[in-house]
């Protein structure tokens, strides 16, 4: 399939079978805005808004476990939605406790592979951000994070100082767009991992290698369905985040209430829930059509399905 007829069978798949894909989608995305719950309770426990200065560092810390523990929901909600599709694409039937199901049964290798393709492409940029946010809290007045005022005062340091800072910061700041381009390419590598694991029941190495291998001449086309998955993701996060945007042009220099906070990961559950399988659906159909251009997978399942040769190790879901 063409770029675009790929869009149109996933646009197709996704309104076909709305409540099957909203429903798994709507479990991880559950998780996430538990996780995201927690962090908001461990704000109020620091005291927010008004969070001590030396707990800075602990907030920052619990912002980047944040985003690792999301991002393995993800990867996990991606696995879901890999076996939801890959059922509906072979003419199997598929139901949300299936799809969930098959995910705890090797909850570990997904973990893990997820694990291992964040940490080998976005390494490079996780440490830049470290580095970078490290200087800043080394050279900003205490409780700049969370107090707009103590944030506009300037940093005190002699003009030596302040040239070397802004030196080293400038050579971070530069390398942060190869960090960037090298993340999105050993990303795009790995794009079909996830459903050569699942489909193929691969073990992480295995799965690696057979993304890089199926994903070459198809990495530019994944790269505009991310594309577009993130236009309509930023479309609706601009709709959710309207009022918010009015309440910060109303009192600037003041925190968000923490009701607020509540409402807006509220707000990304939802956005998560309908934007999750998108993405999701069209990776998995990117996967079976990489198979067919390389492979003739089509064939193949048409000799297995008149009983040519043995069926293929995709296990049928468990019905409800």
């Amino acid at each position: 399939m063409a770029l675009g007829e790929i869009l149109d069978r996933t646009a197709e798949l996704y309104r076909n079978h709305f409540l099957l894909f909203a429903g798994i989608s709507a479990i991880f995305a559950g998780a996430m805005l538990f996780i995201q719950m927690l962090e908001l309770g461990l704000m109020v426990s620091m005291g927010y808004p008004h969070i001590p200065p030396h707990l800075e560092w602990l907030y920052a810390v619990s912002l980047g476990v944040e985003v690792l523990a999301i991002g393995l929901v993800a990867g996990l909600a991606i696995a879901a939605f890999n076996r939801a599709v890959a059922w509906i694409h072979l003419g199997e039937p598929a139901t949300v406790r299936a799809a969930a199901g098959s995910v705890l049964l090797r909850l570990r290798r997904y973990l893990w592979l997820m694990t291992v393709t964040m940490f080998r492409a976005w390494t490079p940029l996780f440490v830049l951000y470290v580095a970078l946010f490290a200087m800043i809290f080394a050279i900003m007045p205490h409780g700049f994070l969370f107090t707009p005022q103590v944030a506009q005062q300037p940093p005190n340091m002699n003009p030596a100082q302040s040239i070397e800072v802004l030196a080293v910061m400038a050579v971070l700041m530069l390398l942060f767009v190869p960090a960037v381009v090298y993340g999105a390419i050993m990303w795009l590598r790995y794009s079909l991992a996830m459903p050569a694991c699942v489909v193929e029941d691969l073990s992480t190495g295995m799965a690696i290698r057979r993304s890089i291998d199926l994903s070459q001449g198809s990495r530019g086309r994944i790269f505009v369905l991310w594309l577009l998955v993130y236009a309509v993701r930023m479309l609706l996060g601009l709709l959710f985040g309207f009022p918010f945007l009015v309440f910060g042009l109303k009192h600037p220099g003041h925190a968000l209430p923490l009701g607020w906070l509540a409402v807006s990961e509220v707000a990304g559950f939802v956005t998560n829930t309908l934007i999750g399988p998108i993405y999701s659906t069209g990776l998995t159909l990117f996967y079976y059509d990489q198979r067919i251009r390389k492979e003739g997978f089509d064939i193949e399942w048409m000799m297995q399905a008149a009983g040519l040769t043995p069926q293929p190790g995709l296990p049928a879901p468990e019905q409800v």
